[in-house]
């Protein structure tokens, strides 16, 4: 998390939302890595965890990502949370709970619907999620 962390703080320094993602492969070993760059772009799908999703896909060579672990300091969104499903990600770890777009449990719980023609993957939430909370939040207050 704190890789993610480092992330998150870049996008921040870039203007943008600080959210920061990182894929683990099998090994532990960092297969990519991604922040939000929806302005810098310009691209609605520039989450951190899609970033990081692609990046970790063109490692591997396969849009699946069988035995990677998504980190990623913000809970996802249902646009996320369909890229993860889509890849086929067995675990997702996040840090700050989204109380307004978040789709792992918060608003809505995409990642464990079981109704999807996905396997479900194991969600761990609240990692350094104080962490992972002030940075949104100073963020957002210096904007205000």
């Amino acid at each position: 998390m704190d890789r993610a962390l480092e992330e998150a703080r870049a996008a921040a320094a870039a203007g943008e939302i600080p959210v920061g993602a990182l894929v683990l492969g099998p090994d532990g070993a960092v297969l990519g890595t991604g922040r939000n760059t929806r302005e810098a772009d310009p691209d609605p799908t520039g989450h951190a965890e899609i970033v990081a999703i692609r990046a970790a896909a063109r490692a591997l060579g396969d849009r699946v990502l069988d035995g990677c672990t998504l980190v990623v300091t913000l809970e996802p969104c249902a646009m996320c949370a369909g890229v993860i499903l889509a890849a086929r990600l067995p675990r997702v770890v996040f840090g700050a709970w989204d109380e307004k777009a978040g789709a792992a449990g918060s608003q809505y719980d995409l990642l464990r619907d079981g109704r999807l023609p996905h396997p479900v993957p194991e969600v761990v939430a609240g990692v350094r999620e104080d962490a992972a909370a002030e940075l949104l939040r100073d963020f957002f207050a210096a904007r205000r």
